[in-house]
């Protein structure tokens, strides 16, 4: 059992899980808690090593999942509770973290559905937007400048697996420009002209949705050919950043599901 936290692994854990620079450099970050280890099992992506406590094993689903992970050949380490916590990124540790490989999935040379990110900063809110993104079918997910690393901890909690599905890349705005061509673009802004219901979602299309206090940037706003809104009470002046992208992603499941009854001409304002 490892109980020493100079221990070289569990140095390596905590550096990965505090310092950005450390995660892209040895491109790994930290799956923690049974149930996303569990979603790294199912993907078949074979973590580096796992630590897990007695705690967590005692138990029986924390105990078939170090079996399995046994079967993959994954080193499984035994720690003591300090260990664990000292390693951990939450309050209350489940007892069971796995290092894997940050994943690099292709992205689709043509995508009928994007979605870019500008300067959501909120961790958070990042991994919950992501989680709905691989929901709703969107095909690559483009973080901007300002937005925050999609490898933090918190982020990858939130997003409960999706950073093994969905394709995503942090691009500056020249690349972001380039692969948005030859789709229409709308921005999400509170104010925008045009409701979310009243866009022709069936087309390529790319979605721009800003952070939580700023809002999207000027490049994001040259980009875009419109701006989408999503009807709300009089008294209540914005949405979070994760709940506004979900009404829209879902819309777009909507449309594309049941096929789209748009007008090919003419007032699309949606008033």
């Amino acid at each position: 059992m490892i109980t020493s936290l100079q221990n070289d692994k569990v140095r390596y854990v905590r550096a990965l899980q505090s310092r950005r620079r450390v995660r892209r450099r040895e491109r790994r970050f930290v799956f923690e808690g049974v149930r996303l280890v569990e979603e790294a099992v199912r993907a078949g992506v074979r973590p580096d090593f796992v630590f897990y406590t007695a705690r967590a094993v005692a138990e029986a689903r924390g105990n078939r999942l170090l079996a399995s992970l046994r079967e993959m050949n994954a080193p499984c380490d035994a720690v003591s509770e300090p260990v664990m916590a000292a390693c951990s990124d939450t309050e209350a540790p489940q007892g069971i973290l796995a290092v894997i490989p940050i994943p690099t999935l292709p992205r689709l040379e043509h995508p009928t559905l994007t979605l870019v990110l500008d300067q959501v900063r909120d961790p958070g809110n990042l991994g919950t937007v992501l989680r709905t993104a691989l929901a709703t079918g969107v095909e690559q997910v483009l973080l901007a400048p300002g937005t925050v690393d999609a490898s933090n901890p918190k982020v990858v909690r939130a997003a409960m697996g999706a950073h093994l599905h969905l394709p995503m890349a942090a691009l500056g705005w020249e690349a972001i420009a380039e692969a948005a061509a030859g789709c229409d673009v709308w921005l999400a802004e509170a104010g925008g002209d045009m409701r979310y219901t009243a866009v022709d979602w069936t087309r390529p299309v790319v979605l721009i949705v800003g952070g939580e206090a700023t809002g999207a940037g000027t490049r994001a706003r040259a980009l875009a050919r419109g701006r989408v809104s999503i009807p709300m009470a009089a008294e209540v002046e914005s949405l979070n950043t994760a709940v506004a992208t979900a009404a829209i992603l879902f819309e777009v499941v909507r449309q594309r599901a049941v096929g789209a009854n748009l007008p090919e001409s003419g007032d699309r304002s949606g008033r």
